[in-house]
């Protein structure tokens, strides 16, 4: 369950806290939509984080989806994962990095490879963006354009460890 959890991290590239404690009446398949509370965002607003196919695949091929229910838990169904559960999958497939460092590994994807506006990508990552008159103002989310992102992110990903 750890090394999906990780998987579905990088998918999405949110912390490892919002995987750790993702519940399924959070997640619409159809809509292709995870939508994380305020409650468990670091800047305590809620978050619409798009599904990409190879991330709805993923949730598919999970057991139990009880509305309620922890996506990913621990060997005891109502106990989430511990943060150490992801970092010892990486361990044992031999990365020297944690996870939180997936999250770096996009953002500097995004920068370094696509032609996505910074905004995009740090609204990706729930970061606040532009400065406090620019954050009052914005009504949006550019969801449409993260989930575009989100998919080329996802099947980069996959184009990679074939």
């Amino acid at each position: 369950m750890a090394a999906r959890a990780l998987e579905f991290l990088t998918l999405t590239a949110v912390r490892s806290g919002e995987v750790r404690g993702a519940q399924w009446n959070e997640i619409d398949l159809t809509k292709k939509i995870w939508v994380v509370p305020a409650e468990r965002m670091k800047a305590k607003r809620e978050h619409r984080v798009p599904l990409s196919t190879q991330a709805i695949a993923l949730l598919k091929a999970l057991p139990s989806k009880n509305t309620g229910a922890l996506i990913f838990p621990s060997t005891k169904p109502t106990t989430k994962l511990s943060d150490m559960a992801l970092t010892t999958v990486m361990r044992r497939m031999e990365i020297e990095a944690v996870p939180h460092g997936l999250r770096s590994s996009f953002r500097d994807w995004v920068g370094e490879e696509t032609a996505y506006p910074r905004e995009v990508a740090e609204m990706a990552l729930a970061h606040a963006v532009g400065n406090a008159v620019e954050a009052a103002n914005r009504r949006g989310d550019l969801f449409e354009k993260r989930r575009s992102m989100m998919q080329v992110w996802a099947n980069f990903l996959s184009t990679r460890h074939r």
